[in-house]
């Protein structure tokens, strides 16, 4: 059922992300391809304005009579051809099929543009043409100041109309120059054809990178919800066992008739104890979940950590003792070092270090805490010669109710919350905790906490 449901949320993220991109992508596309048609007629159009602009200024102050055609005409245009003269096909889709003529005012600058010029009467009717001449273009034109015409063989050209005035101001005729549009045509066919393929392939590309990354998102959701069900079957598990031992001792004594108060003190004594076990792993799931959330309410104050340290270590000295353990600790900076805390939470945190330290070291062992500084860091190693810890285990041993090798015995007590509430401590003081050990050799536990301003010293003395 897990497995399905983040198989088909990937799913989901995968498909909305390409779907997404691919609208993007298409949008983009269009505009890129709208752009570039924008630009090549932008200066297709600068072209046939130079052109026919510069022939307009030419010809026109020479024009005498309407549609009568002057010698300009040939000295500026040699290969310019009348229609009614009947113009061999050759001289005019021939020779100069491609460019404008070889000789000529135009011909130097304008050479394999594939243009075509021609002039037309008031009536509309064409009087000559020069330069590339578009096959079966209409002999009867109209003359508005921009066109775009196409050929039976479907190739378009752009023409631009000017007229042309003879010297009492009255209309010669027009000039229209006009360009062919294949090479565009055939550009704008490239990009088509890149961005048919193109965006289809991107999209995949998109999906299954979006594919990959969606799982990689959804790693630590994964995580985080195997870590929530093991934390929910643990902590069942945990409060179960007190609950079924308190369950047990009272239908126990149900069952017996007559009751001595010695064994009435001593079932409830069972009951007691089994009781603060339950109300000691309720208020440490309570300390996590406020230490995750952030909504425990604590007093940041300037802590002097040669004091917690001193006054823990004469704490716990009665409990190693008792375990024929020796426990020290060593102060290695002149000056008091302070943290920037909570004291109560970091009592906690070296509280829990020591009781594993003085819980997993055998007889005639020793723990030691040693308090230094380091690069403006406090550094507490809670050192200890006991059972060890497997290279393997140590990075889990912070993950709430794990115990080595599964032990949740009274031997070692504890419900494996001591080390992950440590660890939640210190992450909430900005600092890190870590581990070294060996197996049978003893572990230390290495907490780093930034130092403060010692708020007693005098910083203008």
């Amino acid at each position: 059922m897990q497995i399905r449901l983040f198989r088909q949320t990937r799913t989901s993220l995968a498909l909305w992300y390409a779907v997404v991109m691919g609208l993007i992508l298409t949008v983009c596309g269009f505009v890129v391809y709208e752009v570039i048609i924008d630009a090549y007629l932008f200066s297709i159009n600068q072209e046939l304005e130079s052109v026919s602009g510069t022939l307009h200024d030419v010809i026109e102050p020479t024009l005498k009579k309407p549609g009568r055609m002057e010698p300009v005409f040939q000295q500026v245009l040699p290969n310019i051809c009348l229609v009614e003269s009947s113009c061999p096909t050759e001289k005019i889709f021939g020779q100069s099929q491609h460019t404008l003529p070889e000789h000529g005012l135009f011909s130097p600058v304008y050479k394999n543009k594939q243009y075509y010029i021609r002039f037309v009467n008031l009536s509309g009717r064409l009087i000559a043409v020069a330069g590339f001449q578009p096959h079966e273009l209409p002999a009867i034109v109209q003359t508005k100041v921009w066109q775009t015409l196409k050929d039976p063989q479907g190739n378009r050209y752009n023409q631009k109309t000017l007229p042309l005035h003879i010297q009492d101001n009255q209309v010669w005729g027009y000039i229209q120059v006009g360009r062919s549009l294949k090479e565009l045509d055939n550009r704008l066919a490239a990009l088509k054809l890149v961005l048919a393929l193109g965006l289809p392939i991107t999209v995949l590309l998109v999906g299954g990178s979006s594919w990959w990354l969606a799982g990689l998102a959804m790693r630590p959701i994964d995580r985080s919800y195997k870590q929530m069900q093991q934390f929910t079957s643990d902590a069942s598990h945990e409060l179960r066992t007190p609950l079924a031992a308190i369950n047990a001792t009272v239908e126990t004594i149900l069952d017996i008739e007559h009751l001595s108060e010695q064994e009435a003190r001593d079932t409830l004594a069972s009951i007691q104890r089994q009781n603060y076990r339950l109300a000691e792993l309720v208020s440490d799931l309570l300390l996590l979940s406020r230490l995750d959330q952030q909504t425990l309410a604590t007093q940041w104050v300037p802590c002097c950590l040669n004091v917690l340290i001193h006054d823990l270590i004469e704490e716990f000295s009665a409990l190693a003792s008792a375990a024929s353990l020796k426990l020290t600790s060593s102060v290695l900076s002149d000056q008091p070092l302070y943290v920037m805390g909570d004291e109560d939470q970091l009592l906690r945190l070296l509280s829990n270090l020591i009781a594993n330290a003085i819980k997993y070291t055998t007889a005639g062992g020793y723990v030691n805490v040693i308090l230094k500084c380091n690069n403006g860091y406090a550094v507490i190693e809670v050192q200890d010669t006991g059972i060890g810890i497997a290279p393997g285990e140590q990075k889990r041993i912070f993950n709430r109710f794990y115990r080595v090798n599964s032990d949740r015995s009274r031997t070692t007590g504890g419900s494996g919350l001591g080390l992950a509430i440590a660890q939640a401590i210190v992450e909430a003081h900005r600092g890190s905790l870590h581990v070294q050990s060996q197996l049978g050799k003893g572990s230390t536990f290495i907490v780093q906490l930034p130092l403060t301003v010692n708020p007693l010293s005098n910083p203008n003395p």
